[in-house]
């Protein structure tokens, strides 16, 4: 008896240490389940969050997102990277690093500012602000964000402790919603991350993103991180603006179709050649002879304007833009064109003469036709064409533009700003295949052209768009190359092409007739648009493109089906008599 109360006894204490321990085990589990899933009380290290590099650095934010690059803080003002502004604000802010000064374009005003001051000038009217305008430090310059904002429409705050600041230029709808009660703001979404803020019951916040059962939020306080979704309420759109007028950069725009070309004038003797040209030609409305060039770096002009050229030309009832070119006479490289325009005294001194030119001419426009811009040029140009905009709208005078077909690789002459500053942008719809050209092929195929209107009026309005087409075509010369030819050109671009090719320009009739002496008949290439020929003679295999009525009206089609501003043609004397019918069938 005694021994079976005795294993009865063991049996139970043996219960008793099961299920204790199995308390034990869930209570471990329930602490463990607990510290997983109860909100961390750890607060966020705002100064390692938002450090930029030093006590009087500020956290730069730009429509709520963090900017790898920071401000300064000093005596008051927030100063901002002039190249980060330029960059992500607004493009017009000019800083001259070679002539230490900041510009900008307004209208009809140039405003300047220069190091350490703060004075100003909007063209000859000098201004002040009761801070410094510009600092720099070290290779860095800085803008006072108070003065962007006067040119600029965007708004901001200021934060202390740590230092930030909050750039708002993305206008429109916002979501915002209001807290339910007091909570947490977390760096990241989930209870564990650490607390970078409170909000408190009524507050209203943006709503910024959504990630599951978290909100991403900006808070009144200008700090941004997450919530519970469940602690907000009356979430609604607002629409959010300032109140900002954009400067207007007016345009001239002319209540025709312009029909107009370039007139090849290579000496001032040539000039006496428009009263021929005129006569050959039919319903032009605008002539460009190629007057202006830029004789050195320093930006002096040669001119062969002819004031008599001019009385001619109007009383034919013709305007006349004339051009200004950065090759073709005086300089003639990438390297020189910037030399010249990164330096604002020389942009300066080139714009006054040209006007001055102009003037006293009694010119009506100014075609600029710059092709030696490089990447690191681009800056300069678009600045170039903003500041002689201000002074042809001061005068009146018409300002175009000549561009190539947009590429990836011409992307720096910034069409789109052109469309502003300018009041035509012409395209050269030509040189598809040109004097440098590794393989023959067609100066200007259908879809080349196609591809300059549909890229340009993507970036620039219709109505100021003109499409330039070419009056010449090329001859193709082709001999296969030698093997030396082709180790020495091994590891380049060349090698790609086994046949060596040149190639002459040639106006409309002295290309049919070149066809006609050889014997050779031609096709239709439906590829591009061109009718072709091609034979051989003497070991010479010889191609040629032509640009005919064939070719030339599928381009005018395009012209009125885009609704440009018109046509322009590269250049007069090249052409064949019965491309003007055909031309005015197009722009009258």
């Amino acid at each position: 008896m005694e021994r079976g109360r005795s294993r009865k006894a063991r049996s139970g204490c043996l219960g008793r240490i099961f299920g204790f321990v199995l308390f034990l085990i869930v209570a471990a589990v329930g602490v463990i389940a607990a510290v997983k899933y109860m909100p961390s009380r750890e607060r966020a290290d705002l100064d390692a969050l938002y450090a930029a590099g030093g006590s009087d650095r500020v956290a730069l934010y730009l429509n709520y997102e963090r900017q790898e690059e920071s401000g300064v803080y000093v005596d008051g003002q927030t100063y901002l990277p002039a190249a980060w502004v330029d960059a992500n604000l607004n493009e017009r802010f000019y800083w001259d690093a070679n002539e230490n000064k900041l510009l900008y374009t307004l209208p009809t005003d140039i405003v300047t500012v220069e190091i350490g001051s703060k004075d100003y000038s909007v063209s000859k009217e000098k201004k002040s602000e009761d801070y410094v305008i510009l600092k720099t430090e070290g290779n860095t310059t800085y803008v006072a964000l108070d003065f962007i904002q006067q040119y600029t429409n965007i708004d901001y705050e200021v934060y202390d402790s740590p230092n930030r600041v909050m750039i708002t230029c993305d206008w429109g709808k916002k979501q915002v919603a209001t807290v339910k009660s007091d909570t947490q703001v977390r760096y990241r979404g989930g209870v564990k991350s650490p607390i970078v803020t409170d909000v408190k019951k009524k507050d209203e916040v943006i709503v910024l993103e959504n990630e599951q059962n978290w909100k991403k939020i900006l808070t009144k306080d200008g700090y941004i991180g997450y919530v519970k979704k469940n602690a907000l309420k009356n979430e609604k759109t607002k629409n959010v603006t300032r109140d900002f007028t954009e400067p207007e950069y007016t345009s001239i725009k002319k209540d025709y179709t312009i029909n107009m070309a370039w007139h090849n004038v290579t000496n001032s003797t040539a000039n006496s050649g428009l009263q021929q040209r005129l006569a050959d030609s039919k319903g032009l409305t605008t002539i460009v002879p190629t007057w202006f060039h830029v004789k050195d770096t320093e930006g002096n002009l040669e001119s062969i304007a002819s004031t008599d050229y001019v009385n001619y030309a109007h009383q034919a009832g013709l305007e006349v833009w004339a051009a200004i070119r950065d090759f073709d006479g005086g300089i003639g490289s990438n390297d020189e064109s910037l030399q010249l325009l990164s330096y604002s005294s020389r942009r300066e001194n080139l714009i006054n003469q040209l006007i001055g030119a102009v003037m006293q001419v009694g010119i009506d426009g100014i075609n600029v036709d710059f092709e030696k811009i490089s990447k690191d040029c681009g800056v300069h140009y678009i600045q170039f064409i903003r500041e002689l905009s201000v002074k042809c709208r001061q005068n009146g005078i018409v300002l175009s533009v000549d561009n190539y077909v947009p590429k990836g690789y011409n992307q720096q002459y910034n069409r789109k700003e052109q469309g502003v500053m300018a009041d035509y942008v012409i395209i050269m719809g030509y040189d598809e295949h040109n004097g440098s050209s590794l393989e023959a092929g067609s100066v200007s195929s259908y879809e080349f052209v196609k591809e300059g209107i549909e890229e340009t009026i993507k970036e620039v309005p219709a109505e100021k768009v003109i499409n330039g087409i070419p009056f010449f075509t090329r001859l193709w010369s082709e001999t296969p190359k030698t093997q030396e030819e082709l180790n020495q050109e091994a590891g380049t671009e060349a090698a790609d092409y086994p046949m060596k090719v040149t190639s002459e320009a040639l106006g409309m009739s002295t290309a049919r007739d070149k066809i006609s002496q050889a014997g050779a008949e031609t096709t239709l290439d439906e590829t591009t648009g061109n009718n072709y020929a091609t034979w051989e003679a003497d070991g010479v295999t010889y191609e040629i493109w032509l640009e005919d009525a064939t070719s030339i009206e599928p381009k005018l089609q395009l012209m009125k089906e885009n609704k440009l501003a018109g046509t322009a043609a590269w250049a007069l004397g090249q052409e064949s008599s019965d491309i003007w019918d055909l031309i005015l069938k197009y722009v009258n």
